[in-house]
């Protein structure tokens, strides 16, 4: 994704094809969001099967601040996705020795995607067999997955709010399902990128 790209008179990017891979497919199962790792899972209109973020609808929480907690909406936090790389950077900046997709509830790990937190929203993730994803947005970091990377590096202190900042742009994003299917360990990824303009500039 870092290659040069020709712009628009308006100085916009134009839509783009990106060829990625789905290293490791995960769903949360268990008492917490802490995620393990299988083979391969159905996803539906709901997310993943057997995931605790799947369903149609989430109750509002601190990152939509403009509805009153619990408020239902539209769940567009069904699949959370990650990129080996950026994780790398964030132990990095913590000097920690690593902090691993599962300690963070990550669903999907692609490689092959530079800078994937800041894929703009819209992008589609295809795969074969016709499934896709739709990306929401960043998945900004809290301090709940900071307190899961500090469980796993108990001489350290103050790591989950380190994990905040250290995470800032580099965590990850999340996404809604556009279409079911299956998703399977391994398979290769087909990123359909939007043509985008800044904004407000």
């Amino acid at each position: 994704m870092n290659e040069t790209l020709k712009l628009f008179d308006d100085g916009s990017v134009p839509a783009r094809k990106v060829a990625a891979r789905l290293s490791q497919l995960m769903i949360a199962d268990g008492a917490d969001f802490i995620t393990r790792p299988v083979e391969r899972a159905t996803l539906d209109f709901e997310g993943l099967a057997g995931d605790r973020h799947r369903g149609l609808y989430r109750p509002a929480d601190s990152r939509v601040p403009w509805y009153p907690r619990g408020t239902p909406i539209r769940n567009a936090r069904q699949v959370t996705l990650v990129a080996p790389d950026e994780l790398a950077l964030i132990a990095r900046r913590l000097e920690v020795p690593a902090v691993e997709p599962a300690w963070l509830g990550a669903n999907l790990v692609l490689e092959g995607v530079a800078d994937l937190t800041a894929l703009p929203p819209g992008t589609r993730l295809h795969f074969p067999g016709g499934a896709c994803l739709a990306v929401e947005g960043e998945n900004a970091p809290c301090r709940h997955a900071g307190a899961a990377v500090a469980r796993h590096h108990p001489g350290r202190t103050g790591l989950d709010l380190a994990f905040v900042t250290a995470a800032r742009g580099r965590r990850g994003l999340v996404a809604w399902v556009e279409r079911p299917g299956e998703l399977v360990a391994g398979s290769p990824v087909e990123l359909r990128v939007p043509a985008q303009k800044l904004w407000g500039r």
